[in-house]
């Protein structure tokens, strides 16, 4: 997420002739209290469809483009947009407003109850279209709401363009999401010709003048400065809370003073650069001066949007901007907003995967992970030592009531003391020194649950890690319990002589959490 001051960004947009059709499939996390028959946003966008006159289809469409239909329990963006239909209440977007003024529902509703907020987003398109002169019998035609597709995503031009370009883009292709809270939405997949009209001049045809496998789409002046005052030695990693072509737009707009170098696309990887590499993008506050800022589309909560092929695409403009401007490839170069210096940002989160993102980018990820516990391998750790996997135990040996002092990566007097003292308390060998079995008690730490395939979050993370250093090879810590992480488990439980049943019960998490 950018920010010149804390700022952060939203966004909406992509280009029909540049994508392929796919199919798209989205599970969310929970959001939504579905009733009895498991349907209300699919009832939802049926009767706002009906009472506004909108077609159903792109009603759904527009609200996939915008949230992957998540309503993200009401949050705003960055844009300060809420819902499913993404309703923005700022000084040069007021669909929010809008919506209360032409459903009668009020601004808490429209926030943060779906079903209002869906009939919001049905009321403003039909006010757009009626301003369009669209009669009934072109409110028929679903090609003939594309200049009012675009004016909803709130920007001008080449933006606006590329925001109706995406929901048509999903109307051709076809959508089959599961949403927050299990209901399935289905689009069905058609043939498309929109009706542009003046937009048709719009379409995004120029390249990046910096790098050629990306569209351009300039910033607004007021979002950025013109030239550096700093040396370009670091690539900042941001999420926009929002969609692709809603950031694009967001950063042309000279209230928001927020910009980044690139935006990219999560359903294609597609790359839109917005403000020169020359130039100093407002995206990370101290380190704007100095380094290149890198937008991914979705949101830091929902890993879905953090697709392979943007990853892939992302990794690839990377690698490019650090050999042109002799950016060592390492995580202290390549880093998260969150680890910006003077920054109050979390993104990209702790679904971002920086081991898979640095080995695709070429680079030295030093085992570490954005969460500073993860690593590809654990290494014996003793007086003198210092880096990233001390910090870890000094973290580890805090979290759990062993003062290892500040959390420094320098091993210490006062974190050998804590080993110690952790070592004699699990039973294990009280040397003060960190080998892979005080390693895994340490990693494996915490609540038990039952874990088997299928399973994720923060206590397969645990199992991972703790997989990896007590079988000195690396387990992928991405928290969901996948085949390899089968296999890892089947492999402890049998060197171990526990049951090898690739399930992780009261017995695997006794003999990890005592070293064994």
């Amino acid at each position: 997420m950018p920010s010149r001051a804390a700022a952060h960004t939203k966004g909406r947009a992509s280009v029909l002739a540049a994508l392929t059709a796919t199919v798209l499939t989205v599970t969310g996390t929970p959001a939504f209290a579905a009733p009895d028959d498991g349907h209300p946003m699919d009832r939802a966008f049926e009767r706002a469809a009906a009472r506004f006159d909108v077609p159903r289809d792109l009603l759904a469409a527009v609200g996939y483009g915008e949230t992957r239909l998540d309503g993200h329990s009401g949050r705003p963006s960055q844009a300060n947009g809420f819902g499913v239909m993404h309703l923005v209440s700022n000084p040069t977007n007021r669909t929010l407003e809008q919506a209360a003024a032409l459903t009668g529902r009020t601004l808490t509703e429209l926030r943060t109850d779906t079903g209002a907020n869906i009939l919001g987003g049905a009321a403003v398109l039909r006010a757009y279209a009626d301003k369009l002169g669209l009669d009934a019998r072109d409110r028929d035609d679903i090609d003939a709401w594309y200049p009012a597709v675009a004016r909803y995503g709130g920007a001008q031009g080449s933006a606006a363009a590329l925001y109706a370009d995406t929901v048509y883009t999903f109307l051709a292709s076809g959508l089959d999401a599961v949403v927050p809270g299990g209901e399935r939405i289905s689009v069905t997949s058609r043939p498309v010709a929109p009706h542009k009209g003046a937009l048709a001049a719009s379409d995004v045809r120029t390249q990046s003048p910096d790098y050629p496998s990306a569209l351009w789409v300039p910033a607004d002046p007021n979002n950025f400065a013109a030239g550096r005052s700093a040396k370009i030695d670091k690539v900042v990693v941001h999420v926009t809370q929002g969609s692709y072509a809603g950031s694009i737009s967001w950063f042309q707009n000279p209230a928001s003073e927020v910009s980044a170098h690139y935006v990219v696309r999560s359903s294609d990887g597609e790359i839109t650069q917005t403000v020169r590499d020359s130039d100093t993008a407002y995206h990370a506050r101290s380190a704007n001066s100095s380094s290149l800022g890198i937008e991914h589309e979705g949101f830091i909560d929902d890993p879905s949007w953090f697709t392979d092929t943007m990853y892939r695409s992302s990794a690839a403009l990377t690698r490019s901007l650090c050999d042109r401007y002799g950016i060592p490839k390492d995580r202290a170069h390549i880093i998260g907003h969150s680890e910006a210096p003077g920054n109050d940002h979390t993104d990209p989160g702790p679904y971002w995967d920086w081991n898979r993102y640095m080995e695709l980018v070429g680079g030295d990820n030093g085992g570490e992970s954005g969460d500073r516990l993860s690593f590809t391998s654990y290494a014996t750790q003793q007086s003198g030592a210092t880096g990233a996997q001390v910090k870890a135990v000094q973290q580890l040996l805090n979290d759990q009531g062993y003062s290892a002092g500040a959390v420094d990566g320098s091993f210490g007097p006062a974190t050998k003391t804590a080993v110690t003292a952790y070592q004699a308390a699990r039973g294990l060998n009280a040397d003060g020194v960190v080998g892979p079995r005080t390693w895994t008690a340490l990693l494996s730490a915490g609540a038990t649950p039952s874990l088997q395939q299928g399973a994720s979050g923060d206590g397969v993370k645990r199992l991972q890690r703790a997989l990896t250093a007590a079988l000195g090879s690396t387990v992928g810590i991405d928290g969901s319990f996948g085949p390899a992480t089968v296999t890892a488990v089947l492999s402890y439980q049998t060197s171990r002589g526990l049951t090898a049943d690739g399930m992780v019960g009261p017995d695997t998490w006794a003999a990890l959490q005592t070293g064994r």
